[in-house]
């Protein structure tokens, strides 16, 4: 095993784990029609180092599966955060990045609640995209505030958008 793969694999184990354990801390806001899964902010870490996504995608499933709708949230919101992370790996701007998040958990997860918690479906994609929504506002601002740190970068071990534009 090489450094660099030892050294990946501890960053994916601390986001997996630091996905759930957001989660975890605003847990009734976490899951159903209307959710502010704070944890989301995390996948903004995909624009900066793209092998990020395992961990987003494990601390994705892992925090799915307590949902109390069980087996198809881990499956629906899993593949929502990869999408948004396979997308995102590719942006040169974070805003633009933000968006990739918003789009598919409103359109996989808005479905899942229309489908297993019978929602009308535009309600259950629009109640979803707004939390999303505030969500990337949120972490929009954190890493804007972080970029003047110059350790910041640093310490994600960036490889990519080193010079990122909001």
């Amino acid at each position: 095993m090489t450094n660099s793969y030892v050294s990946s694999l501890a960053r994916n184990a601390i986001v997996a784990a630091l996905y759930v354990v957001v989660t975890m801390l605003v847990f009734p806001l976490s899951y159903n029609a209307l959710q502010f899964r704070f944890a989301e902010i995390l996948v903004l870490l995909v624009f900066f180092r793209k092998d990020y996504a395992i961990g987003l995608i494990l601390g994705c499933a892992l925090s799915n599966l307590i949902s109390t709708l069980g087996f198809f949230d881990v499956l629906f919101g899993t593949i929502a955060t990869a999408l948004a992370c396979v997308c995102m790996m590719f942006m040169k701007h974070l805003c633009v990045a933000c968006l990739f998040p918003i789009i598919f958990n409103a359109a996989i997860v808005g479905f899942e609640c229309w489908w297993l918690l019978g929602e009308p479906f535009w309600i259950s994609v629009g109640w979803i995209a707004l939390g999303e929504l505030v969500v990337m506002i949120v972490g929009y601002v954190i890493f804007m505030l972080l970029k003047k740190r110059k350790s910041f970068l640093v310490t994600l071990g960036a490889k990519q958008n080193l010079d990122f534009k909001f």
